[in-house]
């Protein structure tokens, strides 16, 4: 079974795998290398329990996600208590394309639509998702303090940032619960994100832990478990998102984790 890792001071413990649902919402614009079919509801259900089965007890999403949420909503029906959710605000995804909205108008919005989808009275966290401009959301938006709002009204449980700058992490690990950043064996400079939020006992998310299935081609013994081994090596990080809809690759990901624990 999956350990798990307190996320933060938040009180919220989460396994040190999530499992990313990008994929039960959404296969276009997606930057994987290969294309994929977006699962039936029994293969989405059938994937969701042998998660569970094998300990992991956080799963990723976002409006961004296609109707990842509506899905989520059905597929968890029943079972909410045994389920940390993290979804997100800001990122609209529609017709193809991304846009971006930051206001706290949209993110009260957002977050009680985010709500009704997933049948929840409660979204344990939410984070911004960034378009890069990290450091302008946090600074002139309002995007923070108004979950920080909705936090105050017990519609969340924790907030925070997907972000994808190192001022950006720094100052939303520094205004919020938790940050959302990258790292993978090909590129490493959020880590001094990761070691602030250590310093500061702050909630960290790893995104892109096998660069969107992209680290299987790196020519490294096996890559997925280099990564794992240095992501898990790192005491400040909480869970790694990893988004596969494969329960051959979901049990391998989840070996491979534990491998680096023992």
């Amino acid at each position: 079974m999956l350990p798990k890792r307190p996320f933060g001071s938040t009180g919220i413990d989460v396994s040190i795998l999530g499992l990313g649902t990008v994929k039960l919402g959404r296969n276009q614009g997606v930057k994987y290398p290969n294309s994929f079919t977006i699962p039936t509801d029994r293969e989405a259900a059938n994937l969701i329990a042998l998660a569970q089965d094998l300990g992991i007890n956080l799963i990723d999403t976002a409006p961004a996600y296609g109707n990842s949420e509506e899905r989520l909503g059905t597929l968890l029906n029943g079972q909410r208590e045994q389920w940390v959710i993290c979804s997100k605000v800001g990122e609209e995804f529609q017709a193809g394309q991304s846009h971006f909205d930051f206001s706290p108008e949209h993110v009260r919005f957002s977050v009680e639509r985010s709500l009704k989808r997933l049948n929840s009275e409660m979204i344990d966290i939410v984070l911004v998702h960034s378009d890069g401009n990290d450091e302008k959301i946090i600074r002139e938006y309002g995007t923070l303090e108004a979950l920080a709002q909705l936090k105050t009204e017990g519609k969340i449980r924790a907030s925070g940032m997907s972000t994808k700058t190192v001022k950006g992490g720094l100052l939303a690990a520094e205004q919020s619960d938790a940050v959302m950043v990258t790292w993978n064996l090909q590129y490493n400079q959020e880590v001094p994100v990761i070691d602030y939020c250590q310093r500061h006992n702050k909630g960290v998310l790893i995104k892109k832990a096998l660069a969107s299935g992209h680290a299987a081609q790196i020519t490294n013994k096996d890559p997925v478990q280099q990564s794992f081994k240095m992501i898990f090596g790192h005491p400040g990080v909480s869970s790694a998102i990893v988004g596969t809809i494969n329960p051959k690759h979901l049990k391998d990901n989840i070996s491979k984790a534990l491998a680096t624990l023992t």
